[in-house]
């Protein structure tokens, strides 16, 4: 089981890393709200792993059963390696080469907020939320518990799904059942 998790969560790992690494790089030409897009449709390809390698674990080490419990935990496995993954990345990325994210996503909340016609004593109160994010920001950990929940919901959900989509029993017999049996389960 932890080969499967192991291989499956550094797969998902690396996708979601790569992914991050080139909306990195464009951020800037396709501006932070459509970075949120790219962002998201990169986690939803890397979590396609989750669903891999529950089936890996299923039909090559569980002898083509197994548990909504056991898929569970392989999927979750999977997902906490990929959400390291998606954290060490942004760390790096945050501390090297985009360094000033905070003041740039400040920036973008500021200019929202201008254009829907805020008040002077809305845009002063957002002003000092964005100042105290900024702030809280700073700090390493409270960063990577954001990244980390910016990628982890969306690795449960897959989780999940494929867990509950993979579950199959053993047999009355005792034996695994056949592949033609596997739809009605």
């Amino acid at each position: 089981m932890r080969k499967v998790i192991l291989v499956f969560g550094l797969i998902s790992g690396a996708i979601l890393s790569a992914m991050m690494m080139g909306s990195v790089l464009f951020a800037d030409r396709i501006g932070l709200g459509h970075s949120y897009i790219v962002g998201y449709t990169s986690m939803v390809l890397a979590f396609l792993m989750v669903y891999f390698g529950i089936r890996s674990y299923r039909d090559n080490v569980s002898g083509g059963t197994v548990t909504f419990g056991k898929a569970f935990v392989v999927g979750l496995g999977i997902t906490l390696i990929a959400c390291a993954c998606y954290v060490a990345t942004w760390e790096v990325v945050y501390n090297n080469f985009y360094p000033d994210f905070m003041e740039k996503y400040a920036s973008s909340v500021m200019d929202k907020a201008r254009a829907s016609g805020a008040t002077q004593a809305q845009l002063d109160a957002k002003a000092l939320e964005m100042d105290r994010m900024k702030a809280m920001y700073r700090n390493p950990f409270y960063r990577m518990a954001w990244t980390f929940i910016e990628a982890f919901p969306v690795g449960l959900l897959f989780t999940l799904v494929s867990a509950a989509l993979l579950r199959r029993k053993r047999n009355d017999s005792g034996a695994a059942p056949s592949m033609a049996g596997a739809s009605a389960s």
